[in-house]
């Protein structure tokens, strides 16, 4: 667009200098040493304006030339613009500070007259702060003092030499301006302070853009309320009223569902104790008690050092095993009669009887994370009967879950402390090859898991790995149709209980993998950071955004998830005017486009009457109050 001719500004006593306009002023440069050659190409306010969604059509006139008396401003660039589809925007932009000497009067307009003042200044150029600090302060904190103009600080670049802060330090202390000066500044003037190190699309449109676009999204708010109660008043057809538009409709909130994390671990103990690789015997070897080499080494380390998982590195963790030998005995299968030989290959027998005895309920405890120190006591006390032997039992309890270094003493194995200690650390074992008896194969990579995890947290998985399938035979086990970075978030799921995908996209292929599995909780937590990351997005970036919500929606239908599917076309329709531009929109499929439809927002019946209402207004010769 070819520039505009140069505009003078004529001096006016009300903020009305542009009617029905959002104006800005800023002030400073954002060049080393205060030099303003070239600098709309480098400015802040005209790289905002050239990059942003919501500017359009926008207009600028060069710098003014020197002037007497009130008449034109040196160095002065205006820009005009239409803000938020058909709203003026007028900028003006001067770098020079001098302006505030050579023509108070205009100054003082331009400042009282914005509504948002912008001052700008570079951190490596010590000497224009202090001048800004020590001669031009007084005078914007006088000519902002009967008015309440938001003001954004703006420190812009790089820090070359970041001084020295030492008080015995002799070397230059001046080279740039530090971040407690610009915060100091800001105090004074009541502003907001933001440093923005470059002028890319990060600092430019999300830091400066973000905090620019809400003051003059209040501005417009003010101005509007202002407007309607002025028009209440000068109403002269009391019978004709503008249209009520009615905020849309609120989705309930969503709310995933209660861990069963521990429910699941404990449950391998249940039944047949599937996956089993190890049992635990008495001495008369009466009984055995099944259990899974993976949970135990979880809960503590010393049976990582009883099964050979790893050596002993220090003196002390060689004590801990010869603490283990004087309770525990690791014996290969072939030393145990026939009877026993269908047993898993690790067999552990326990030497202490009344610890054997009790072995089920510290199982459990274990299985459970360790966390119900209360209830393991209870449930021992009533099994033994006996104080003493409880309290046996408690200690031996206590030493195979303890860490060595943290916890000594059977008086610092307090109920609180072990809960802290003694949680079970499943995430240690994941992707990783130790103790893994199960390999998936997935895009050609090779991922090791462990199946007692698998048939505990996932029902698909423990029928595949427990039923007539190849797979309850195969240790190498072919995974398709998703990818190696999915199915690692999947399994890291089951392994931690939590998840944490990096986009919306990654969020929507876990769904799509949970739902798969059949994992209804990791489906519902896909669900639930999709819509926050959807909600939390401003209304700028999702007019921008290439992420289609259309496809979205597919997805989720498709693949069940009938919450998001929901959510998304109230969202859709929630911010019809955005969506309704898209090419997206024409590839929603009829009932789909029917709800839309019937629930968008604005109502097409808001829009007919605000039509009708705007003509009734302009051939009276009125101005709609609601605009």
């Amino acid at each position: 667009m070819p520039p505009a001719q140069p505009r003078s500004i004529a001096p006016c006593g009300t903020r009305n200098m542009y009617a029905g306009s959002l104006r800005i002023a800023a002030f400073g440069t954002e060049r080393d040493g205060g030099c303003s050659e070239g600098l709309p190409e480098a400015s802040l306010l005209r790289t905002y304006l050239a990059r942003s969604a919501l500017v359009s059509h926008l207009d600028r006139s060069p710098p003014a030339g020197p002037g007497p008396g009130p008449g034109p401003v040196p160095a002065l660039t205006e820009y005009r613009a239409r803000l938020f589809g058909n709203v003026p925007l007028v900028v003006h932009d001067c770098p020079v500070w001098d302006m505030f000497d050579s023509d108070w009067y205009t100054s003082c307009r331009l400042l009282g007259g914005a509504d948002v003042v912008v001052i700008k200044y570079s951190v490596n150029d010590q000497a224009s702060f202090q001048g800004l600090r020590d001669n031009y302060l007084p005078m914007i904190q006088r000519a902002l003092s009967h008015c309440s103009i938001p003001v954004i600080i703006s420190a812009l670049g790089a820090r070359k030499n970041v001084p020295c802060t030492c008080p015995l330090c002799t070397s230059d202390r001046r080279g740039c301006v530090t971040t407690s000066e610009g915060v100091q500044l800001a105090k004074e003037l009541g502003g907001t302070y933001l440093e923005l190190h470059t002028l890319n699309d990060f600092y430019v449109q999300k830091c400066f853009g973000g905090v620019l676009e809400y003051f003059m999204i209040q501005s417009l708010n003010q101005k509007s309320s202002e407007k309607m109660k002025k028009r209440k008043k000068m109403q002269k057809c009391p019978g004709v009223q503008p249209p009520q538009l009615e905020q849309p409709g609120k989705m309930p909130i969503l709310r995933p569902e209660p861990s069963r994390f521990t429910s699941d671990l404990r449950g391998l103990l249940l039944g047949s104790c599937p996956c089993s690789d190890v049992a635990f015997l008495p001495e008369d070897l009466s009984m055995a008690v099944p259990a899974h080499r993976v949970i135990l080494c979880s809960a503590s380390p010393l049976f990582t050092l009883l099964f050979r998982v790893r050596s002993p590195q220090d003196p002390m963790e060689e004590a801990v095993v010869r603490a283990a030998g004087r309770l525990f005995t690791v014996r290969p299968g072939d030393a145990f009669p026939g009877d026993h030989r269908q047993l898993p290959s690790t067999r552990v027998v326990v030497k202490d009887p009344i610890f054997c005895s009790c072995l089920t309920d510290i199982l459990h405890f274990i299985y459970s994370g360790a966390f119900q120190w209360e209830q393991l006591e209870e449930d021992i006390k009533e099994k033994l009967k006996d104080l003493e032997k409880t309290e046996h039992v408690l200690e031996k309890v206590k030493s195979i879950l303890n860490t060595p270094g943290k916890l000594s003493t059977a008086k610092d194995c307090r109920s609180h402390q072990m809960k802290r200690v003694c949680s079970t650390s499943l995430r240690l074992f994941f992707n990783t090859p130790v103790l893994a008896d199960v390999i998936f194969k997935v895009q050609g990579a090779t991922v090791p898991a462990h199946r007692a995890v698998l048939v505990a947290r996932c029902e698909v998985m423990a029928a595949m790995f427990n039923g007539n399938y190849l797979e309850a035979s195969s240790v190498l086990v072919p995974v398709y149709g998703v990818s190696k970075d999915t199915f690692l978030s999947f399994l890291e799921y089951l392994y931690t209980d939590s998840c944490c995908p990096a986009s919306i996209l990654q969020a929507m292929s876990l769904l799509i993998c949970a739902e798969m599995y059949q994992v209804m909780r990791l489906q519902h937590m896909c669900e639930l950071y999709i819509i926050t990351q959807l909600q939390s997005m401003p209304t700028r970036e999702l007019a921008s955004t290439s992420l289609s919500i259309v496809s979205l929606l597919k997805k989720a239908k498709f693949h069940n998830s009938d919450c998001l599917s929901t959510w998304l076309l109230h969202f859709i329709a929630t911010n019809y005017l955005i969506f309704s531009q898209k090419p997206e929109f024409q590839d929603l499929s009829g009932e789909d486009r029917a709800v839309v439809e019937r629930h968008r927002w604005p109502p097409s019946l808001y829009l007919q009457q605000l039509a009708e209402y705007q003509r009734h207004l302009q051939s009276r010769g009125s101005h709609c109050s609601i605009l």
